[in-house]
């Protein structure tokens, strides 16, 4: 009886039916645990997956994925993966951890590798004469700083003006594989990295109108006929 009751509910019925199974009469009840069926030997309860189709998620091979961080670039930039093969064998035969996380930080995608200006590196690296700096990101020129001073920089990138300061000023630019010779365990190296929340994305986040919250709005023009009533006045509701 069990392995024709089986049989018969391999296949999709409804709650509640009534069949008959060669003068055998079944009735099915559908819960949360299972399938309860009733016939004249008793009750049993089987667990049909066909029939508890509830809501839930299709897990690939493998089961449910715990650690979402990054195990390799995303980017198709060759020079990148290089700089990764590199990194990858200084990280494991090194007991640095400075190449663990300049590892880590090829990795990441480009609203967490910020760029990093000319006069933010010269203020990082005051006191710090003789040294390397490192970034993994962008150098970028910064046009209020008149006087670059003599650094050091290993960076992924330098912009045309930002790299010419810095050569003009008796400096050296850097690659990363260039670094790997020079300081293969990170010694003397200064690890630096941009503001990550400086983005224009950054500054719209948050709500807008509540108080004491700063979130730039999205206004077409800052002029009088634009968002200045209600939130913006206190002769208008509030004032945030």
């Amino acid at each position: 009886m069990h392995r024709r009751v089986w049989e018969f509910y391999s296949r999709e019925q409804t709650q509640g039916e009534i069949l008959r199974l060669k003068n055998v009469r079944v009735k099915t009840s559908l819960s949360a645990s299972g399938v309860t069926v009733w016939c004249r030997e008793g009750r049993v309860a089987l667990f049909v997956p066909s029939i508890c189709s509830g809501k839930g998620i299709d897990l690939e091979a493998g089961g449910r994925n715990k650690k979402t961080k990054r195990t390799s670039q995303k980017s198709e930039n060759v020079y990148l993966a290089l700089l990764v093969k590199l990194y990858r064998f200084l990280a494991r035969r090194t007991d640095s951890k400075f190449n663990q996380t300049v590892l880590k930080r090829l990795f990441m995608s480009k609203t967490n590798r910020p760029p990093l200006s000319l006069s933010k590196l010269a203020k990082f690296m005051k006191g710090k004469e003789g040294k390397v700096a490192c970034v993994v990101g962008t150098i970028t020129d910064d046009v209020r700083m008149f006087e670059v001073p003599k650094l050091t920089v290993c960076a992924l990138r330098f912009t045309a003006t930002a790299r010419a300061r810095i050569v003009k000023a008796g400096g050296e630019c850097l690659t990363f594989d260039q670094l790997a010779l020079k300081a293969p365990t990170g010694e003397g190296v200064v690890l630096l990295r941009g503001p990550k929340n400086s983005r224009e994305a950054v500054k719209h986040f948050g709500a807008p109108g509540v108080p004491h919250s700063h979130a730039k709005p999205y206004v077409q023009h800052k002029g009088r006929k634009f968002e200045k009533a209600r939130g913006r006045r206190a002769s208008r509701g509030y004032k945030a």
